[in-house]
């Protein structure tokens, strides 16, 4: 079930609440889709009105990204900034646009980022967070080049942040993620940080981290 008239495509899982209910929007990570993430909507709570979105960028053979990521042998991988700020961009204009178009409260709008998906769930939050209310970062890290740089750290102070990652990601190196609670920290924002023995991607009892993590804030 999906509503195409929203910026992003995206689908929905509804809530058991008639209005007013608190909003979970996935974000997904480089080369997926949004079905990826969705597997998670049937182990939350049935009040949560759930959105999992589909990137922009549409990707060969299949699945889309926020932002390319150019792979050069002198560089490494390297991110397009602008990409990625577009990106954030368009995600704050589709959280106003879900809360005008879905029976849920914009004043409890949680993100649920993994890798991709995370990087840009942090920058909407620490753009936007008057948007936000919780953020659960799976497997990313904050990019600095997407996010303002100064802040008014009273307009954070209501932001709750989980963060975690694998201990040997392949993918986005651990070191990336640890620095993240840091400059959370410098910006006297709540946040968890975890590692999990495992690569890039969300083990089970990270799951259940999460999830009683945000059984406590939604």
């Amino acid at each position: 079930m999906t509503n195409t008239n929203l910026s992003l495509e995206h689908i929905i899982r509804p809530s058991s609440l008639a209005d007013n209910a608190p909003l979970i929007i996935m974000l997904h990570g480089y080369g997926s889709d949004e079905n990826d993430l969705f597997s998670f909507a049937s182990e939350l709570s049935e009040e949560l009105f759930i959105i999992s979105v589909k990137a922009p960028y549409a990707m060969q053979p299949f699945g889309n990204a926020w932002y390319a990521i150019n792979f050069d042998a002198e560089k490494g991988k390297w991110s397009d900034n602008e990409q990625a700020i577009k990106s954030r961009d368009l995600i704050a204009k589709f959280i106003d646009e879900a809360c005008d178009a879905y029976p849920v409260n914009k004043d409890n709008v949680t993100l649920l980022g993994f890798s991709q998906g995370t990087i840009l769930s942090y920058a909407v939050a620490l753009t936007y967070p008057e948007k936000i209310k919780n953020i659960v970062a799976l497997s990313g890290y904050i990019n600095p080049d997407i996010i303002p740089e100064t802040f008014d750290k009273t307009k954070l102070s209501h932001l709750d942040f989980y963060c975690s990652h694998g201990s040997v990601d392949q993918v986005i190196p651990v070191e990336w993620a640890r620095q993240s609670p840091k400059i959370l920290e410098s910006l006297n924002v709540k946040h968890q940080y975890s590692e999990f023995p495992v690569g890039h991607g969300v083990a089970p009892q990270n799951f259940y981290d999460f999830k009683t993590w945000l059984v406590k804030r939604t």
